[in-house]
């Protein structure tokens, strides 16, 4: 007995098409989700990772070196820093540090309202600048640094990011870190340095390549007297509390 064959209309190819289509899409979607997911694991174990482990370097420091064919640096512990060194770059770079997630609104609002006098960056936000980014600015990298800082934030303590920060930043042409500026422009370890010496490296790190601690214009040693005030003001009313840990002098 001869069996009927059925016609395909256009609409049951259509059905054909759509069931062969769609376990496709819903791969790619899976692909997507899966990228997305590693990716979001990644970034979150790069971060944690630093909570015990000292960056190596900084693409800043690693550009240096291939610029300068050295650069001086060496890491130290925090515990091994004057508590003075701490409470000034804070006093110098952001007060509010122990106040705010990662963004200090205040300061933001002001920088917006004053230009470019003036700079709104956290001391966490430069940390992940110099540690996973790089200096040029960019949309880009503005919005990676945005993403990054509450999660460093919430991850590291006050004082990790703090004690990275002093091992990373710029204090001078191939100088990094406050180790290497300490003994580079007082002849003394970082645990020796005075409220004088430590204010004056602070006052240089918004352009270390144009000022000189051990050399200071009337310009830095006014700014230096006004960071040993700061200084000062954030220990006596507690804005240095979330680093400080029992650390006297």
């Amino acid at each position: 007995m001869a069996t009927k064959r059925t016609k395909s209309t256009p609409k049951s190819k259509a059905r054909k098409q759509d069931k062969t289509k769609l376990p496709l899409r819903r791969r790619l979607k899976r692909l997507v989700y899966i990228g997305a997911l590693g990716m979001a694991a990644f970034v979150v174990l790069a971060v944690a990772a630093f909570t015990v482990l000292n960056p190596p370097t900084t693409h800043t420091i690693w550009s240096e070196k291939q610029r300068l064919g050295s650069v001086d640096r060496s890491w130290v512990r925090f515990e091994d820093v004057a508590p003075v060194m701490g409470r000034s770059v804070v006093a110098a770079e952001d007060a509010n540090f122990c106040e705010h997630w990662g963004f200090d609104m205040t300061a933001i609002r002001a920088a917006i309202a004053e230009g470019a006098q003036r700079g709104g960056s956290t001391l966490s936000q430069q940390v992940v600048k110099n540690v996973y980014l790089w200096q040029e600015r960019s949309w880009l990298r503005k919005g990676l640094e945005a993403g990054l800082t509450p999660l460093v934030e919430g991850i590291w303590s006050k004082r990790r990011i703090l004690e990275v920060y002093l091992n990373v930043a710029e204090f001078g042409e191939g100088v990094f870190g406050v180790e290497a500026a300490s003994w580079h422009y007082f002849g003394v370890g970082p645990e020796a340095l005075t409220a004088r010496q430590a204010a004056l490296l602070a006052a240089v790190l918004p352009s270390p390549r144009t000022r000189d601690a051990g050399r200071p214009s009337k310009a830095v040693s006014r700014r230096a007297q006004a960071i040993m005030d700061g200084a000062a003001t954030i220990a006596a009313d507690g804005r240095a509390a979330c680093f400080e840990g029992g650390q006297a002098g």
